[in-house]
């Protein structure tokens, strides 16, 4: 990618986990998300009406409201909801962005995508760096905190939005595409808003916080994030969640005063490494698979034998 691409992803992404953060402690999660998909859809949707960009139909609109489904409302329901149940911003970001471990091994399951040495090694770096951004909050005397079972769920959902968007919708505009997506992730945040306790703790730092996560992160973040996948594929574009969780740490720790500690520092370095190893083995790996000279030497071997059999 781009670095261009590559920093804007990065950080609008990561600005998304302080601010939900910020607008679950000032409102009901469900209710910020109820806002959240439905301002976002308008605003997208518009934008992709304004732009006259070619909206999916039939089974195209069905694929896109699949992903809809996984990437935006079984992550963010389940996010929300960690975040309610105490998980801190950071920690978040760091199960979250296990994504890329998630996404290549869907992807090599159901696209076939190869993953090379230099791709694994990338994976297992990707794996510390995030680790090593929170250690001190993924350690502790309780063990594992039970939101991180409602991240885990979130990551899912991420990963499989992903590697379902790169199969079925890379075609479709990311406006009308994430436009959909927000309509109908809409539908579950709405039933699960009226079902469940509604309280406005703090009115003002509400609104400022649900206008950051709609028009940063769910409107320019996500659709960043989209965009992304359809130019690059999904499994580059989840490496980037390796350098994610420190940037997000950075960013919790300016906006809500949470320390930064060394591993934050040390999850930089290690993701940087993981996005810049899987970045060279997605590019030596599409090499060999469009050198010409490569698919003339596998005929030159393959000729020989076929040909005894057809002339026989």
């Amino acid at each position: 990618m781009p670095i261009q691409t590559t920093v804007a992803v990065t950080f609008f992404y990561a600005l998304g986990y302080p601010i939900g953060n910020m607008a679950v402690n000032a409102m009901s999660p469900m209710a910020v998300l109820a806002f959240r998909f439905g301002l976002a859809g308008v605003i997208l949707g518009s934008w992709a009406t304004l732009a006259k960009v070619r909206w999916p139909k039939g089974r195209l609109l069905g694929h896109v409201a699949v992903t809809g489904l996984l990437m935006q409302a079984v992550q963010f329901c389940a996010l929300y909801l960690a975040i309610q149940h105490g998980a801190p911003a950071v920690l978040c970001a760091v199960v979250v962005a296990m994504n890329p471990v998630a996404t290549a091994m869907l992807a090599a399951a159901f696209l076939k995508d190869r993953l090379t040495p230099l791709r694994i090694l990338a994976l297992v770096l990707g794996v510390f760096a995030v680790l090593a951004a929170c250690a001190s909050r993924l350690i502790s005397e309780r063990g594992v905190d039970p939101a991180v079972l409602l991240l885990l769920v979130a990551l899912v959902g991420l990963a499989a939005g992903g590697v379902y968007q790169q199969r079925f919708c890379a075609d479709v505009d990311f406006r009308a595409s994430t436009a959909v997506q927000n309509a109908v992730a809409l539908i579950p945040a709405v039933a699960l808003t009226v079902t469940t306790p509604f309280a406005v703790h703090d009115p003002t730092k509400a609104a400022f916080a649900v206008a950051g996560v709609v028009l940063l992160n769910a409107t320019l973040g996500v659709s960043l994030y989209v965009r992304a996948i359809n130019l690059h594929g999904a499994a580059a574009v989840s490496m980037l969640f390796c350098v994610i969780p420190a940037v997000a740490g950075v960013l919790s720790w300016l906006m809500l005063g949470q320390r930064v500690d060394v591993g934050v520092g040390v999850g930089l370095v290690l993701g940087a490494v993981a996005c810049w190893l899987n970045s060279r083995g997605s590019r030596s790996s599409k090499k060999r698979q469009d050198d010409p000279r490569r698919d003339g030497r596998r005929q030159d071997r393959v000729e020989p034998v076929h040909q005894p059999a057809v002339a026989g």
